[in-house]
C-alpha cells in the first residue's frame, strides 16, 4: 500500500522514518557494496542473462502447445484449442531479480480449468521429454506442491503448474486480482501464490534497483552465515526479501548500502513478535485462513512473524524456533557491530560477508544421518522426509533441562557409499563411512536422482546417506552435585515420527543419531585453510572424571558433560539402529 502526502509518496504500514536522499560518503559506499558482490559472483553475465530469457521464451511456448493439446484431447475445436491459451509466470530470486550464476529459475505454468495437474504431469513432462535442451528431469507430482524438476541447455528450472477456474488465460492476464482465486483448490493456491507474493513485494518498494542490489548483499550475508532456510526453520528468500523491503520503505530515498546497515539496525532492536507487514491485511473473496494471531493461537505462537503481503495474507517465517531466534538475533548482532565499523572505514564490506563458524562454534553436536540401501530416487525421497521434520526434533531439545540452544546446520551433506555386502552397508548406515572399502564421494542427490543412479546390478551395493547436523550448547554444571544430559526421548520420538512415513521400510531405509564432539568432526566440513577444533582436554585429567555415575568435577567439567552426552548418544544408537 502507498500513498502521497505532498510530493513524497507513503509506502508501507507507517511513515518512512526519513526520506533523506544520500550523502556524498553514502554513494561511496554503496559503490563499495556493489563493487564487492560483483567480485564475490552475486551478478552474472549479460550473456547468461540473455539466456535465461531465451529459455523462458520456450517454456512460454510449451506452455502454449501444452494447453493446446490438452484442450484438442477434451474435443474442444481447433480454434478453441488456440485460445485457450496459457501463460509462464517466475518468482523467487529471478522474478526479485537478485538472480546469481548457476540459479534456479521458479516457474510457474498458468492453466484454464479443463487443464489438470494430472495433465501436466502427463502431457507437459512429455514435451519437455521430446526437447533436445532437456538434460536433466525430476517429477514429483507427491510434493507439498506438486513439481516438475529440470535441467534445461545448463539451466535449472523448478516447474509448477497452477489452474484458474476461467476459460482461457491470455498473454496479457495479471495474476494480481484475488477473485482469480476464486473455486480452485488449496495445490493451485499454494501454487498460485509465490508469483502473486514476488510481485507484490516489487510493487511495494519504492526504488526497486535499490531493493535489489541491498537484497542480494543481505541474501550472500544469510547465506555466508548458515541463516538461509525455510525447512530448517530459519527465513527463506521470500522472507529476506520482505524485511529487506520494508527497510527500503522507511528509508524510500536511501541507497542500497544506507538499506543495508538500516536492516541490521532496526531488525536487531525489532520488537517481537511484532509482525513484519508491507502493507494492511486483506479480507478477500475466500473461505481461508488468513494470518491473524487474535483469531489463532498456533499465530500467536509466532516468533519472528513475517507476513506475505498477498492475499490470503501467511506467515512465511511460522517455523522458526527458539533456539533459532537466538541464532538469528546473534548474528543481526555481529553484523550491526560490523556496520559500524564499515560505516567508519575500521572495516569493508568483505569482512561483513565472512564465513559462518558453525563447526567452531559448539564443542558437542548431534549427527543425524539419513540412509538408504537402494537407489538415489529412494533417498532423495527418505533423506528429504528427515530434513523436513528436523526442526521437530530441535523444538523437542529446546525443551530438555540442560540444552540451552539447539541449533541446526542449514544444509545436509550428501554421499554415496560403495560397498562388497550387507555388513558394511549396515556399518555405513550406523555412521562408519570408513567401512564402504570401494569408496566414498559426495554427491549432489537431486541430480543423481535425475540420472536414476544406484540401479546397478553388478553386486556392489550403493549406500547413499544424507547427514544433517545439530549444534549442542549445554548450561553449566553447578556445584558438585549430579546432572545428566538425556537426549533418548526427543531422538526416540523424532526417530519414530520418522519411521512413520508411509513408504519406510526397514530393509532399505535407516536413521542413526550420534554425538559427536568438535575435535571428531569429520575434515570435509572445514574449507582448506580453515582451522579444526583441537581437543584441549588432556588425557591425565580425563581420568579424574568419575564416568561411572557421571558426578561434576570441578578440575574437568567438560569432560563430565561429555561422558554423560556420550552414554545417552549410545543409547540412543541402539535404538534407532534397530528400527524400533
Amino acid at each position: 500500500m502507498s500513498s502521497s502526502t505532498g510530493s513524497q509518496k507513503t509506502y508501507g504500514v507507517t511513515p518512512a522514518v526519513s526520506t533523506a536522499g544520500p550523502t556524498p560518503e553514502e554513494n561511496i559506499l554503496n559503490d563499495q557494496l556493489i563493487a564487492e558482490l560483483r567480485a564475490q559472483g552475486s551478478f552474472e553475465s549479460e550473456s547468461e542473462t540473455k539466456k535465461r530469457a531465451q529459455v523462458l521464451g520456450i517454456m512460454q511456448q510449451l506452455a502454449q502447445e501444452f494447453v493446446y493439446r490438452v484442450s484438442l484431447k477434451k474435443n474442444m475445436s481447433e480454434g478453441m484449442a488456440r485460445d485457450a491459451g496459457g501463460k509462464i509466470f517466475t518468482f523467487g530470486s529471478y522474478r526479485l531479480g537478485v538472480y546469481g550464476p548457476g540459479s534456479d529459475i521458479d516457474t510457474l505454468v498458468v492453466v484454464p480449468k479443463h487443464v489438470t495437474r494430472e495433465d501436466f504431469f502427463e502431457v507437459f513432462e512429455m514435451l519437455l521429454r521430446e526437447r533436445p535442451e532437456l538434460e536433466e528431469i525430476s517429477p514429483v507430482p507427491e510434493a507439498f506442491v506438486p513439481i516438475i524438476k529440470i535441467k534445461f541447455s545448463g539451466i535449472s528450472i523448478d516447474i509448477i503448474c497452477g489452474r484458474l477456474n476461467i476459460p482461457q488465460v491470455p498473454l496479457d492476464l495479471s495474476l494480481e486480482d484475488k477473485n482469480l482465486l476464486k473455486n480452485i483448490d488449496e495445490k493451485d493456491l499454494r501454487a498460485l501464490n509465490g508469483t502473486r507474493v514476488t510481485d507484490e513485494i516489487l510493487r511495494l518498494v519504492p526504488k526497486p534497483t535499490v531493493f535489489k542490489h541491498a537484497l542480494r548483499a543481505i541474501k550472500m550475508w544469510a547465506q555466508r552465515r548458515a541463516i538461509y532456510s525455510n525447512i530448517m526453520g530459519f527465513p527463506g528468500g521470500v522472507a529476506w526479501a520482505m524485511m529487506v523491503a520494508r527497510i527500503c520503505q522507511l528509508y524510500p530515498n536511501a541507497v542500497s548500502s544506507v538499506i543495508v546497515g538500516k536492516f541490521f539496525h532496526i531488525l536487531l532492536r525489532w520488537n517481537w513478535p511484532q509482525p513484519v507487514l508491507l502493507k494492511p491485511i486483506e479480507d478477500g473473496p475466500l473461505s481461508v485462513r488468513v494470518w491473524n494471531p487474535k483469531a489463532y493461537g498456533a499465530d500467536r505462537s509466532h516468533l519472528m512473524p513475517i507476513i506475505t503481503p498477498a492475499y490470503p495474507s501467511m506467515c512465511a517465517t511460522h517455523n522458526i524456533t527458539k533456539s533459532n531466534q537466538k541464532v538469528i538475533m546473534g548474528e543481526l548482532l555481529r553484523a550491526s557491530n560490523i556496520m559500524d565499523e564499515i560505516m567508519t572505514g575500521k572495516k569493508i564490506w568483505t569482512d561483513l560477508f565472512a564465513k559462518h563458524d558453525f563447526f567452531n562454534r559448539y564443542k558437542y553436536y548431534l549427527a543425524i544421518i539419513a540412509s538408504t540401501k537402494g537407489t538415489a530416487e529412494q533417498q532423495l525421497k527418505w533423506s528429504g522426509l528427515v530434513e523436513s521434520k528436523l526442526r521437530l526434533l530441535v523444538q523437542k531439545l529446546e525443551v530438555v533441562p540442560s540444552v540451552e540452544i539447539a541449533h541446526p546446520y542449514n544444509k545436509m551433506f550428501d554421499k554415496v557409499h560403495i560397498c562388497k555386502n550387507d555388513q558394511q552397508a549396515l556399518q555405513v548406515a550406523n555412521g562408519d563411512f570408513s567401512a564402504a572399502v570401494l569408496g566414498t564421494k559426495s554427491t549432489d542427490i537431486e541430480k543423481a536422482a535425475a540420472h536414476h543412479e544406484g540401479e546397478q546390478t553388478n553386486g556392489d551395493i550403493n549406500v547413499y546417506t544424507g547427514t544433517l547436523y545439530i549444534g549442542i550448547n549445554i548450561a553449566k554444571l553447578e556445584g558438585n552435585g549430579q546432572k545428566r544430559l538425556d537426549i533418548r526421548l526427543p531422538c526416540t520420538e523424532f526417530s519414530n515420527t520418522c519411521f512413520n512415513w508411509s513408504e519406510y521400510d526397514n530393509k532399505t531405509f535407516s536413521l542413526f543419531i550420534k554425538q559427536v564432539k568438535n575435535v571428531d568432526l569429520p575434515d570435509d566440513l572445514f574449507d582448506e585453510g580453515e582451522v579444526k577444533p583441537r581437543d584441549k582436554v588432556k588425557a591425565k585429567k580425563r581420568k579424574r572424571t568419575t564416568t561411572s555415575d557421571n558426578k561434576y568435577d570441578e578440575a574437568n567439567g567438560d569432560a563430565a558433560v561429555a561422558t554423560a552426552v556420550d552414554d545417552i548418544a549410545t543409547t540412543g544408537e541402539k535404538k534407532l539402529k534397530n528400527g524400533d
